[in-house]
């Protein structure tokens, strides 16, 4: 029976969204062992350089910091070591063909509680040339600066 009802974010991957277009979301489950499972509770996980791979019809997350969990002693695992992601079998066919041919990535998004399991959000992305970055830098500091100049004008 599940601990909580409800989501928990625990750690969110924001560089994914610079440095990719994010085309779909996909939700997946982890296998994970105790120990890594407390650490993760406590936001002891760091997604920043990690990607996902099909090999031999499973997928699995490469790249993923879990931290050791400080009281879990010899039961802890190696923080670097591949994770295996749970999807259903057409899905992990179908993007295998869409990383084969078109050049696409999967980028783990975040890593949330939902219900007490823990759960991943995976994107398939395209990765973002060096102008479309510069283009949402200014679009961000533009927005910025607009919102900052209606709140100066309701004052």
């Amino acid at each position: 029976m599940p601990h909580q009802k409800g989501v928990k974010t625990v750690a969110q991957n924001r560089k994914a969204f610079h440095d990719y277009f994010v085309e779909e979301r996909y939700e997946c489950g982890l296998v994970l062992y105790g120990t890594e499972v407390k650490s993760m509770r406590e936001g002891r996980v760091n997604l920043k350089e990690s990607w996902a791979a099909v090999r031999k019809g499973e997928i699995w997350v490469e790249g993923m910091h879990i931290s050791p969990y400080e009281q879990g002693n010899q039961f802890n695992r190696d923080p670097m070591r591949p994770k295996k992601l749970l999807m259903h079998k057409n899905e992990i066919r179908k993007l295998d063909g869409l990383i084969a041919r078109q050049g696409y990535t999967l980028i783990p998004l975040s890593v949330y509680l939902k219900d007490g399991r823990m759960k991943m959000e995976l994107g398939l992305c395209r990765g973002k040339q060096a102008h479309d970055k510069r283009d949402a830098i200014a679009k961000r500091d533009s927005d910025r600066e607009i919102r900052l100049a209606l709140r100066e004008h309701n004052k």
